[in-house]
């Protein structure tokens, strides 16, 4: 089998469950670092078993892989991201507000909306913010199966019209009028997404037809939203 040839910065292996995103994420990472590059791979998907492939415990932050210099991985948690993202609206107001005031505030954060917002907004700043990943020459995006992928990359669009296009009241992420931080976050990572030279996605299928099926409708879905 021969690797994609990579000229992109960063590069997205999506396609059907099981059909090896995972092993080629990490064969490419691997092939990258043994070339003398920096390389991030990012899992996306919620039932990530990156960490098993690499054989190294990985959080939602850079690990360097085990006996693999210059590669580093991380999974993206939505559980995690959910519950430091509540933390971090809800911290300032301990001690000031009543324990009431308080709950009502872990509540409005705590819905399935902010669980997907949360862990998409991670995903943003490795895109969207060169600072995050300033140290990587390379970032390899390891997706869930395609229908949560094809979410993923349509999200920025979405999350960056509604922003701009709201000018008031909150939302799953809080107050609306705050957001204009995330606002230029999700311009840039449409940005990104779009740039044929920055991003590339590669469409993992085997050899059978539900398979080739699954990859041929993506390429028309991305295709349509590009």
């Amino acid at each position: 089998m021969t690797a994609p040839q990579i000229v992109t910065r960063y590069l997205f292996f999506t396609g059907k469950g099981g059909v090896g995103k995972t092993s080629l994420s990490c064969a490419t990472g691997l092939a990258l670092a043994e070339a003398g590059r920096h390389v991030l791979i990012v899992s996306t998907d919620p039932a990530s078993n990156l960490d098993e492939v690499l054989e190294t415990p990985l959080g939602s932050y850079p690990t360097p892989v085990s006996g693999v210099d210059r590669l580093f991985a991380l999974n993206i948690d939505p559980e995690v991201s959910a519950r430091d993202y509540r933390e971090r609206m809800v911290a300032p107001y301990r001690g000031i507000l009543p324990a009431a005031a308080i709950a009502s505030m872990e509540e409005q954060f705590s819905g399935a909306c902010t669980v997907e917002i949360a862990a998409f907004d991670e995903f943003a700043k490795l895109l969207g913010d060169p600072a995050s990943t300033a140290d990587f020459d390379h970032v390899i995006f390891d997706t869930a199966p395609t229908g949560h992928t094809l979410r993923l990359l349509t999200l920025p669009s979405a999350w960056s019209g509604f922003i701009a296009s709201s000018t008031g009241g909150a939302s799953c992420l809080g107050p609306l009028a705050g957001l204009e931080k995330q606002k230029t976050l999700y311009a840039q990572t449409v940005a990104r997404l779009a740039d044929p030279t920055q991003t590339r996605v590669v469409l993992v299928a085997r050899a059978d037809t539900a398979s080739l099926r699954e990859a041929e409708r993506t390429r028309g879905e991305l295709g349509e939203r590009s």
